[in-house]
């Protein structure tokens, strides 16, 4: 029989995933089994650069399996590291070229003020049926099913891109954002940090887990997604505020996307 101590030695973080924590890691533990990886520091010569203390994340080296994802998901809880299926591209990945963000910064945005100033400053009378004025935050949704669950089943479908896993060290699935230095959307918004306070609102509103990231886009497994036109509408507007090339090169109006979104339990974000 393994004695337990002896269990709990072989179940701790690898010495290398310890270094993604700022207190080290310390009780923390991981059962699943990772494939080869190595940590990614953020490039000293990128020029969002900012001095980092540790490493930004943790990369597979080759593509993830179908139920890696998941089975690193289940674990959240007690190792801290949740997973990200990204894409292969080397930059930013790999290349390092990333800007982490103190997670605490992600406080500082409301995300209702958020979405109200983009739409107050991009915001024009195309955006029907709201006009120039922004609806503020949609209601709720009613769970379809379990969130970790609807993720899992997202993250099957991803796999199946070939991407590579990356592990963050972050107590909710949206701060992943922030803590790896995500810079899909520079152009659109300066700090990744307030679309983190946006995606942490999905999470709490809509059952949104964080599944996928690439080089300039986000993809989210939806457990509690808008059923009826006029939520959708609610919450398309929240989309073109978040991500306007999704609506604007997408099917081009608020009304057209709603439609498009209605029952989905999977968003999907790009920005130019």
């Amino acid at each position: 029989m393994i004695e337990m101590d002896d269990l709990e030695r072989r179940q701790r973080l690898p010495a290398g995933l310890r270094h993604l924590f700022a207190d080290g890691g310390g009780g923390r533990t991981l059962a699943a089994p990772l494939p080869p990886g190595s940590l990614v520091w953020p490039d000293p010569g990128y020029r969002q650069h900012q001095t980092a203390k540790r490493p930004a994340f943790w990369l597979s080296d080759e593509p993830a399996g179908g139920g890696e994802w998941a089975r690193l998901r289940a674990e959240h809880g007690r190792s801290g590291l949740w997973p990200v299926l990204l894409d292969d591209s080397t930059q930013p990945w790999s290349a390092g070229q990333v800007a982490p963000e103190p997670v605490a910064g992600i406080d500082d945005y409301d995300p209702e003020a958020f979405l109200s100033e983009v739409w107050e400053e991009y915001g024009s009378e195309d955006l029907e049926p709201f006009g120039p004025h922004c609806p503020g935050l949609a209601p709720p949704g009613e769970l379809q099913g379990d969130p970790g669950i609807v993720a899992d089943w997202y993250s099957r479908i991803l796999a199946g891109r070939r991407c590579p896993l990356g592990l963050a060290a972050v107590d909710r699935g949206a701060d992943l954002l922030a803590a790896i230095g995500w810079q899909g959307a520079l152009n659109h918004n300066e700090w990744t940090a307030p679309l983190a306070a946006v995606v942490r609102s999905w999470e709490e509103r809509f059952g949104v887990r964080v599944v996928g990231l690439g080089f300039n886009t986000l993809d989210v497994s939806v457990a509690a997604p808008p059923v009826t036109t006029r939520h959708a509408q609610q919450v398309a507007a929240e989309h073109w505020a978040f991500c306007p090339e999704t609506i604007f090169q997408g099917p081009g109006t608020l009304t057209g996307y709603a439609e498009q979104i209605k029952g989905k339990n999977w968003w999907s974000f790009w920005w130019d």
